[in-house]
């Protein structure tokens, strides 16, 4: 063999290695390539997906912002509605009983110019304590029917004091009543100051 025959085939060994070696590194690229590209395409999926969440979670505060916030406006609302309720609830009431009020006043001024006429004075008097019961009845105020020997009830009754019973039957019953009790719509708000027998 020649020397240029060796050469030759030196040369051509080492263009082989190096082919090799070039077409590797050619395939180890176009891996590379294929799992970067992989793997860019899962991080863009992942990119995606967490927009999304996010997207979702701004909208998901926004609506609890807006919901607390009308809830806390209807609180306001309704507060200041109970506050004007309370401070005009007896408004009604109040306009209604004017004229009784009227009528007291006018009643008042008669006392001076009448006469001593006192069965006038009594039947103005007795005008106008009707027209107040009137109006009181008409809000759902009713009287307390209580009569002596009827049975004391401590939901109804207030006893102020014992006295000993002029009979055996008013014992533990009552004798005398000293302060009528009145209910507003079937509600007791005053009870009867009563005397019972011991």
């Amino acid at each position: 063999m020649s020397k240029n025959s060796l050469k030759e085939m030196k040369t051509e060994k080492k263009t082989e290695e190096h082919k090799e070696v070039l077409e590797q590194s050619e395939s180890n690229k176009k891996s590379n390539k294929k799992s970067s590209a992989r793997t860019s395409s899962r991080s863009r999926g992942k990119d995606k997906e967490l927009v999304k969440v996010k997207t979702e979670l701004s909208e998901i505060k926004d609506k609890y912002l807006r919901l607390y916030s009308e809830f806390d406006n209807f609180r306001r609302r309704t507060a200041k509605e109970k506050l004007d309720l309370v401070s005009t609830a007896n408004e009604d009431l109040m306009i209604e009983l004017l004229p009784v009020i009227d009528d007291f006043e006018r009643a008042i001024k008669s006392f001076d110019s009448d006469n001593g006429d006192v069965e006038n004075m009594k039947e103005g008097v007795m005008l106008i304590f009707n027209k107040l019961n009137n109006v009181t009845e008409k809000k759902g105020l009713k009287g307390m029917e209580t009569n002596p020997g009827d049975d004391f009830n401590s939901e109804l009754h207030d006893a102020i004091s014992h006295i000993p019973a002029p009979e055996e039957k008013f014992k533990g019953k009552i004798i005398d009543t000293i302060e009528k009790g009145y209910y507003l719509n079937d509600k007791v708000i005053r009870f009867a100051k009563v005397v019972t027998g011991a």
